[in-house]
């Protein structure tokens, strides 16, 4: 009978945290702060918003693949109350709604280039989302993360094996790049 071999990416929890923390902080890092806050005065532009629906805009503009932290989004909205970009609706409301304030707009009128670039890289992460998930696509990726990593964690890989295996992960790189 033939042995099964298990192996990290499926069988060690930590192994698949710490593959989905590494995933996280890249996620963190594609948006700086000064990005973000450039997001919530787009947003608030259409009309007053809580912190969490302001998130939620931004998390739906990318399908779900960025999703600002509130760690981000609540000291931003201090920041951009405190430079007068936006104002709290209403003070004695239990959760603060937020609205544009002239000196947003300012900003906004400002950094209309820069701000569509932010959005459309958020927007690529979105075509990204849909283009993975096509089944066939979505099956091959599976096929050479399995066979990469079941090969990979094999031993000996010998000169000639890492030839072949770059190799042909140039080679295929080289035709998606075309296609």
């Amino acid at each position: 009978m033939k042995q099964q071999r298990d192996f990290p990416w499926h069988s060690d929890p930590g192994q698949r945290s710490a593959c989905a923390g590494a995933r996280k902080k890249r996620r963190e890092r594609m948006l700086d702060a000064s990005d973000i806050r450039l997001l919530m005065l787009h947003f608030l532009e259409s009309g007053s918003a809580h912190g969490y629906e302001l998130i939620k805009s931004v998390e739906e503009l990318s399908k779900g693949e960025y999703t600002p932290s509130p760690g981000i989004i609540y000291p931003n909205l201090t920041l951009l109350e405190e430079m007068d970009a936006i104002r709290v609706v209403d003070a004695h409301a239990s959760r603060k709604a937020y609205a544009l304030n002239p000196g947003g707009s300012a900003l906004l009128a400002e950094n209309r280039d820069h701000i569509a670039v932010i959005i459309e890289r958020l927007t690529s992460l979105a075509i990204l989302v849909d283009n993975r998930s096509i089944p066939e696509i979505e099956q091959a990726i599976h096929a050479i993360r399995y066979t990469l990593n079941h090969r990979l964690s094999q031993e000996p890989i010998s000169p000639a094996t890492v030839e072949i295996v770059v190799a042909a992960l140039r080679e295929a790189t080289e035709k998606i790049a075309k296609s």
